[in-house]
């Protein structure tokens, strides 16, 4: 999926993406770097609002998630279980989320636990950076149920 196809895939399937202006910078199946304009996201201070925040910094993650899924060929659901984030600094200006994947052992893990029991769990990271410097970052637990899991329910 090119970084257009799924930054379209997310204004459609998540309308919030859309309204908080996210872009996909860049996409593979170990990285995904979304960006987001000041803009639409900023509060009565003039800095970036820690809801939009947060919800960006999540989104990267699950983007991330819903990659390795589809090029595992999963139709997997994929929801939050929890999630922590530390604001580091505040944000001034446009500003991106970076998840990446770099533990492939833990992931293998994951995908045997998805196939043996219909249900995985999965924690993944975000750091957030303006300009190049860190500005915070997320940490999130994310389950996904098969689809022939969720049926039987």
């Amino acid at each position: 999926m090119s970084e257009l196809e799924l930054q379209a895939y997310l204004h459609w399937r998540i309308p919030l993406a859309a309204a908080m202006g996210v872009r996909v910078r860049s996409v593979s199946p170990a990285r995904v770097e979304l960006q987001a304009p000041l803009a639409p996201n900023i509060n009565n201070d003039e800095m970036a609002f820690g809801g939009s925040i947060v919800a960006v910094a999540m989104l990267a993650a699950w983007t991330l998630l819903f990659v390795r899924e589809q090029g595992a060929g999963s139709n997997a659901r994929l929801v939050i279980q929890h999630g922590s984030m530390s604001y580091e600094r505040p944000i001034t200006d446009d500003f991106a989320a970076i998840s990446e994947l770099a533990d492939e052992a833990r992931y293998r893990r994951f995908r045997l636990t998805l196939a043996r029991h219909g249900r995985a769990r999965i924690a993944l990271g975000t750091v957030l950076e303006q300009d190049g410097l860190r500005v915070g970052a997320f940490e999130g637990a994310f389950v996904a149920v098969s689809e022939r899991s969720a049926q039987l329910r």
